[in-house]
């Protein structure tokens, strides 16, 4: 049978960080805890689990960096990467240490399905995808991105039906934000993923002064771009910041010029926002209705669905139209 590694970074996860240690304290046979810069119990509770190897890593906003410090301390045949909001189920649970026991050594990584659990706060919009959470250490893998880690692999990978529950007490948004807007100040170029996860979390979890320091790098985007992906993604986060901005002229520009591309869940939204903040509910009905039946969401299935028909069912009241507020709420109830 295999040993496991479990390795973490960590900085004040005292409300999670028990619930995760407790669900693999006896599915792994080392506990690696890197801490970046605590200031609560989070350093007092891994230390409550017998063994528990914990390292302080000074903090350099580069999250690849403090993981690959920790992988650099396991001594086990494989590495078990987890963060403190993650738990694993007891059914899960069951799976892995069945894993554990007849893993192939030909096997280099093992993804596990990562689930997103809509009553908890997260930026993902998926209720869940594989991710690579189990590494064959002397493969040598290293984790590259400063914001939004990912592993360099090119390995033998095996998909297991092992499922990881994501249940974040809160959002570490604001320190995503500030990592990009440093990469930007500093002329690193982001991956087309980060773009992504930028505009993602902007969307989710973004507000007004977010939006405003990332305008004007997603308006280069928007004017630029020959990827479509990245150009409506951008399009998004743009006609969003000239809205809150109350800078109209260049709102319908950018929204235009998205609806052309076939539009967006997200900037149907805005443009419904917009018409509602103006008392013209008819016109506001037609963009929400827009938003949640005619166009698909690119970066947030929020505005897609809850958003919209909470919308609908306003403007309805307001239109005098009680039987399509009553449709719109028993739709927005079965959410």
């Amino acid at each position: 049978m295999i040993t496991i590694s479990l390795c973490m970074i960590v900085k004040n996860e005292e409300k999670v960080l028990k619930r995760c240690l407790d669900s693999v304290r006896d599915l792994v046979d080392e506990m690696i805890i890197v801490d970046t810069g605590s200031t609560d119990r989070t350093k007092e509770i891994a230390a409550s689990y017998p063994g528990a190897k914990i390292y302080d890593f000074t903090w350099v906003d580069d999250f690849a960096k403090a993981r690959n410090f920790a992988f650099s301390k396991a001594t086990c045949d494989y590495i078990y990467s987890a963060d403190a909001d993650e738990e694993i189920n007891e059914e899960n649970r069951k799976k892995f240490m069945r894993l554990k026991q007849v893993l192939l050594p030909e096997i280099e990584i093992v993804q596990m399905k990562y689930v997103n659990q809509l009553s908890y706060s997260t930026v993902y919009n998926y209720d869940e995808e594989y991710r690579p959470k189990l590494f064959k250490r002397v493969r040598g893998f290293i984790w590259e991105g400063a914001i939004h880690e990912t592993v360099a692999t090119g390995p033998i990978v095996y998909d297991s039906d092992i499922s990881i529950q994501h249940k974040p007490e809160s959002l570490h948004t604001g320190r995503d934000f500030a990592a990009f807007e440093r990469l930007i100040k500093g002329g690193e170029p982001l991956s087309k993923r980060l773009k992504n996860m930028y505009a993602k979390e902007l969307f989710i979890a973004g507000g007004k002064e977010d939006f405003r320091h990332a305008a004007d790098y997603f308006e280069q985007i928007a004017d630029t771009a020959e990827d479509e992906e990245e150009l409506k993604e951008a399009l998004a986060v743009v006609v969003a910041a000239k809205r809150q901005r109350k800078d109209t002229d260049n709102f319908f520009k950018y929204a235009l010029k998205s609806v052309i591309l076939g539009g967006c869940s997200e900037v149907c939204f805005e443009i419904g926002e917009y018409y509602f903040s103006k008392g013209d509910y008819e016109e506001a009905v037609l963009w929400y209705y827009n938003a949640r039946y005619e166009t698909e969401a690119i970066l947030c299935l929020k505005k897609k669905e809850r958003e919209p028909l909470e919308k609908l069912v306003e403007c309805c009241e307001k239109l005098n139209r009680p039987e399509d507020a009553y449709t719109y709420r028993k739709e927005l109830e079965q959410l």
